[in-house]
């Protein structure tokens, strides 16, 4: 209702507020507000990355008993390379289980299209070097893919496998970028056939892409013929996860998204402001700002100073695998938080069905999640090649894609779909990573508690899951 003040003649007279009947729209967000509404969060059953990060620190503080050598400068800093295939595959996931569905194959998919993409660079051509029908589906495939795409309006996912189907058919994959992006572009395209059978057709997610999960894996063998190939040969292939930023690229790439983020914070907190609408005060935003900023310059202080310990052996820089990683971080939160499809992913995936009635396009939803979701696959692919050094026979399978959706879970992302961000997934591989990392460094360890421990963090992260749920429902 309108704010009122008696007139002098007794009569209620309105006065104007800055917001209108609206006057939360014109609050200003402080310190204490932003504490309040993050305490208020957690109570309605929304605990974001703290279980993760509280993770994280109890592993540390074990780990740090187990050897101390853990919180060395060489360790922390080979953690980025073990695990950037686990968090680039797990931020390709948290699109789907945004939508509260499953895709199995996103391992053993990027598995088999870096393995084309091997063939292809390695031997100089790819038609001649698998099986005539395998390499004629690959084509037809891909083309029938980009049309596929086309008629669901998934415009920019047909555009990136029309690029895969000319890369592939015109042998300019053999290059060494261009057979990369070829992979990924085929990553698209399994999307594609991912995203129409579970939306269009109405297979659930799980059954078609644990057959699809197994297929890949086949496909995989057929690629490669039974051999694998190095990939360590290949400085750019191998660079992603053994190649380190130089001491001067490292700060410019800090001092980018620090000031980055925080030119981008100041302006939206002052166009808010005089716009009328709800905002951030400028001290929220710097002291914010501030705290990013100085965690950034002391992490890249310490890996600007020789962390190797040989001392003939000089590895310094931001490891090349976490700068991609915050890249693809970024890029995912701003498409899902700045985005129209972002907003309608969210919406679909926390009531598709109002989603529907509200207008959205469910069904290009879940195809451009799919897309989404296997390109990642494809990178993280990419990715994994590089880490074993080579495009090996089960390239993709085992744990990659168990450890992928665990990374998600255990981040924060909802296996019901609707709460999940790309951040989930960059923490929750941080954990996985970390507990592999720490009990090798005391070999007299069993490495059979990995799994142990790795599945009772995951079972521990889904039981806050539904117990947060079941809170937020009942608030």
């Amino acid at each position: 209702m309108t704010a009122q003040t008696p007139g002098t003649d007794g009569d209620a007279v309105p006065t104007s507020r800055p917001g209108g009947d609206f006057s939360l729209d014109v609050e200003e967000r402080t310190i204490p507000v932003a504490v309040r509404d993050w305490v208020g969060r957690l109570r309605s059953g929304d605990p974001g990355a703290l279980p993760s990060v509280l993770g994280l620190i109890v592993l540390g503080l074990i780990f740090m008993q187990v050897s101390d050598k853990f919180l060395s400068r060489y360790n922390i800093g080979n953690l980025p390379g073990q695990g950037a295939y686990i968090a680039v595959i797990a931020m390709g996931l948290v699109f789907v289980l945004l939508l509260g569905e499953i895709d199995l194959s996103a391992g053993t998919a990027g598995g088999a299209a870096a393995g084309f993409a091997a063939v292809t660079i390695f031997h100089g051509e790819l038609h001649g070097q698998v099986p005539s029908l395998l390499y004629w589906s690959l084509v037809i495939g891909l083309a029938v893919a980009a049309v596929l795409a086309a008629l669901l309006k998934a415009w920019t996912g047909a555009v990136v496998v029309a690029i895969g189907f000319v890369l592939v058919i015109t042998n300019l994959s053999q290059h060494l970028i261009l057979g990369l992006i070829a992979a990924v572009c085929i990553g698209a395209a399994i999307g594609v056939l991912n995203g129409y059978l579970v939306a269009k057709v109405g297979i659930p997610s799980f059954v078609v892409t644990l057959a699809l999960f197994l297929a890949w894996q086949g496909v995989l063998q057929f690629t490669l013929k039974g051999q694998p190939i190095n990939t360590s040969n290949y400085n750019l292939w191998h660079n992603l996860t053994y190649g380190n930023l130089t001491v001067l690229w490292s700060w410019i790439f800090v001092l980018v998204l620090v000031l980055g983020y925080l030119g981008y914070s100041v302006l939206r907190s002052v166009r808010a402001q005089r716009a009328g609408l709800a905002h951030d005060t400028l001290v929220l935003v710097l002291v914010r700002g501030g705290a990013l900023a100085l965690a950034a310059v002391v992490i890249t202080a310490l890996a600007s100073s020789n962390r190797n310990p040989n001392p003939y052996l000089v590895v310094k820089g931001l490891p090349v695998p976490a700068a991609i990683v915050i890249v693809l971080m970024i890029a995912c939160t701003l498409l899902l938080t700045k985005t129209t499809w972002g907003r309608h992913l969210y919406a679909t995936g926390g009531n598709a069905e109002a989603a529907r009635r509200a207008g959205i396009d469910v069904v290009h939803m879940k195809v451009t999640a799919f897309i989404l979701c296997s390109a990642f696959g494809a990178f993280g692919g990419v990715m994994l090649s590089s880490f074993q050094s080579s495009a090996s026979l089960d390239l993709g399978s085992g744990n990659v894609l168990l450890f992928s959706v665990a990374a998600a879970v255990i981040g924060g992302t909802s296996l019901f779909g609707g709460r999940g961000k790309p951040r989930d997934a960059v923490i929750g591989a941080l954990v996985i990573v970390m507990i592999p990392n720490g009990l090798l460094l005391k070999p007299s360890l069993d490495p059979s508690w990995q799994q142990v421990i790795t599945g009772v963090v995951l079972l521990l992260a889904a039981a806050v899951d539904a117990v947060s749920r079941k809170r937020a429902t009942r608030g």
